[in-house]
């Protein structure tokens, strides 16, 4: 009797159904089942001469990407292939691929690499958008810290627009801040929403000692849908301009110190720059001395300090639209309408 009453027992534990799942639980679940194979490890690698001329190849960095499309392009960050000489992309099924960079801008963080081989494990990340995001909603990372493959993390989207200095020389703007913990390794990966679409991809973490603490960035879904695809095409990005070079911040304090602005180093013919009169430095022939030209000081509404400023300024804008230039020259303010073109 006592040997049926535990069997008895026995067979009522082994019948019992698995606790139920919160609604949170079981969205967080299908999100990972139905995004993780999109996304990818990316490791950087870099060839070494040693005295001998012999050559060697060394894991230098790795990060996250994902999976863009079938014909195997895959995003990651800049700052994860940067200095490569060759790369190799993990699949979730742990089938190692070469991969070949496509293009990069620095300037957003965002880089292209391609696989040819295993086409048919291509499976794409779904794109979502990140114009209508709210502080409060769910965010999903999915990534590869510390080398921890297919780890994935939650929490919510801390704040909208934040402004991080990107590796690029400019500030990134309109950057997404989420809490969900993000780590080394979890650069290039992408940040989801609840509804299973890629939002961000993860690109930085603010942190006094190198790991997570709540304080994450990701580029926009926005910026990602309209710069990878010009990187896929050109191998670059269309870059709106006027037609001008300029002086670098280092040339700029060598030459006159402390200037609020760009300074105009030279003008490219048939330009709108050039049509408008817009005039870079030259050198008076009598006396061999550098004269200025135009100091740029504004985009339409927006003033310029900076290089940082005036990239930022045309970036908001495309090709073919017009911008308010104000630049200052010999003590004196002008204006000029210009059309944007592309410089590439």
């Amino acid at each position: 009797m006592r040997k049926i009453l535990i069997c008895a027992v026995l067979l009522s534990i082994a019948a019992s159904p698995a606790p139920a799942l919160l609604p949170d639980e079981e969205n967080t679940i299908k999100i990972f089942k139905d995004v993780s194979a999109s996304v990818v490890f990316v490791t950087n690698i870099a060839f070494q001469q040693n005295v001998f001329m012999d050559v060697s190849a060394v894991p230098q960095g790795a990060g996250s990407g994902f999976i863009w499309d079938k014909e195997g392009h895959i995003v990651t960050n800049f700052h994860v292939v940067n200095g490569g000489n060759a790369f190799l992309v993990t699949l979730k099924d742990h089938t190692e691929l070469e991969a070949k960079l496509i293009g990069v801008e620095p300037r957003k963080d965002i880089a292209v690499l391609q696989v040819t081989k295993s086409l048919a494990k291509m499976i794409p990340i779904p794109v979502g958008a990140s114009e209508s995001l709210q502080v409060g909603q769910k965010a999903i990372a999915i990534g590869n810290p510390y080398g921890l493959d297919n780890t994935l993390t939650t929490g919510v989207v801390s704040a909208l627009g934040r402004s991080i200095e990107g590796i690029g020389q400019v500030t990134i703007h309109d950057v997404i801040q989420t809490d969900a913990a993000i780590n080394p390794g979890n650069s290039g990966g992408p940040l989801i929403d609840s509804d299973g679409k890629l939002i961000g991809m993860n690109t930085m973490i603010y942190s006094n000692s190198g790991s997570s603490a709540g304080v994450g960035f990701a580029v926009p879904v926005s910026f990602i849908k309209r710069i990878v695809p010009q990187l896929i095409k050109y191998g670059k990005t269309i870059q709106p301009g006027i037609g001008v070079q300029i002086l670098t911040p280092g040339q700029t304090a060598q030459l006159l110190g402390d200037v609020q602005g760009v300074v105009v180093r030279s003008i490219t013919p048939n330009t709108p720059a050039a049509r408008a009169g817009i005039e870079g430095i030259s050198r008076d022939l009598r006396t061999g001395r550098l004269l200025l030209g135009d100091i740029i000081i504004g985009v339409d509404d927006m003033p310029i300090k900076n290089y940082d400023d005036l990239y930022n300024a045309l970036d908001r804008s495309k090709v073919g639209e017009t911008i308010t230039l104000r630049t200052y020259r010999n003590g004196k303010r002008s204006k000029y309408r210009l059309e944007l073109i592309n410089v590439f």
